[in-house]
């Protein structure tokens, strides 16, 4: 490649990579870098040429004299912010391993300036103990996400702790055949959403416990014979619906809350959901949910402040869980 074309590149290159409005780079510091790093030598008007040339071609180069006269990259594809929010997601996924999510946030970094970098990596904390120890997980997400696009079922060994007689650390393996139809990111766990071929529902397995994956030339089956959804599986509903990924049959649930819990209702489930007052202190609304042993979980929490007034069914199995819990800590 030519000096004076290979020198322009060099140029975006170092402002891509060190400079930003704090940062500037001057003339003389762009030619003493050139020298150093790349042995190019030039003048201090061809640089102005080469900047007023990345200029035209669209990189947002823009010139300033505070702190100090010089040259930075204003405009990049990611802005500190949005880099903030994704190393913060990386750092806070539990399915991602500690040194995969070292790589993700160093891969993170490049789209910043140095200084940028530096500044931002110091706030981040990533909590490892936290972390899963699959090593597998791309590899995993990838012949997962193959096989939803190529509408074929996969099989794969699916792995839990356990706890044995010797107070041993131990784990159970099970072996699954599936068909996939979806990936779902919620409450800090990747999970796939899936029909085991054994039952026709829907089932949903954490990625993290997956091992040993193979994709089959066997074709899914379509998703209108294990769900209500017909000819495309409904991501974002079905995530909506579900309540720590359990799954379960969907139904009109009504509640009555408290007015202290509206927040948190509009939060779980969207403003659009109908809010009804009953008096000053409590509100109606109903939703559409999965019924489930998660979901009865979820509502827990709440103590009397949630009241199920209909299905029977959810209502009976509140009441049976309560039961549970009051007679593990009730004294014979």
């Amino acid at each position: 490649m030519q000096t004076s074309k290979l020198k322009t590149l060099r140029i975006l290159q170092m402002l891509q990579q060190y400079s930003d409005e704090e940062n500037p780079l001057s003339a003389t510091d762009l030619i003493e870098r050139l020298q150093i790093d790349y042995g190019i030598q030039c003048e201090r008007k061809s640089i102005y040429a080469d900047i007023k040339a990345l200029q035209e071609v669209g990189f947002d180069v823009c010139r300033t004299d505070y702190p100090r006269r010089g040259f930075y990259m204003a405009g990049r594809t990611f802005e500190l912010a949005e880099v903030r929010m994704l190393m913060d997601a990386v750092q806070s996924a539990g399915f991602i391993t500690p040194k995969k999510t070292e790589k993700l946030v160093q891969k993170l970094e490049s789209l910043l300036s140095a200084g940028q970098a530096e500044s931002l990596v110091r706030q981040v904390y990533c909590q490892s103990e936290n972390k899963c120890s699959n090593e597998e997980i791309y590899y995993i997400i990838d012949n997962l996400h193959q096989a939803i696009c190529d509408g074929c079922k996969v099989k794969f060994a699916y792995k839990r702790r356990a706890v044995d007689p010797k107070n041993k650390k131990t784990f159970r393996e099970k072996i699954f055949t599936v068909s996939p139809y979806a990936l779902i990111w919620k409450d800090d766990h990747y999970y796939l959403v899936c029909n085991n071929e054994k039952y026709d529902n829907l089932m949903n397995l954490r990625l993290d416990r997956m091992r040993r994956i193979t994709p089959l030339s066997q074709k899914a089956r379509p998703v209108e014979e294990v769900s209500a959804y017909k000819g495309r599986f409904d991501t974002a509903d079905y995530a909506a619906k579900m309540f720590n990924m359990f799954s379960g049959e969907t139904a009109t649930v009504r509640l009555l809350c408290k007015l202290d819990t509206l927040e948190e209702m509009v939060d779980r489930f969207g403003t659009a959901i109908p809010i009804h007052a009953v008096d000053g202190d409590h509100f109606e609304t109903t939703i559409s949910a999965a019924v489930s042993e998660g979901m009865v979980s979820w509502l827990m929490q709440y103590g009397g402040r949630v009241q199920v007034l209909e299905p029977q069914s959810l209502i009976d199995s509140v009441r049976a869980r309560a039961e549970t819990v009051l007679s593990a800590y009730t004294k014979e």
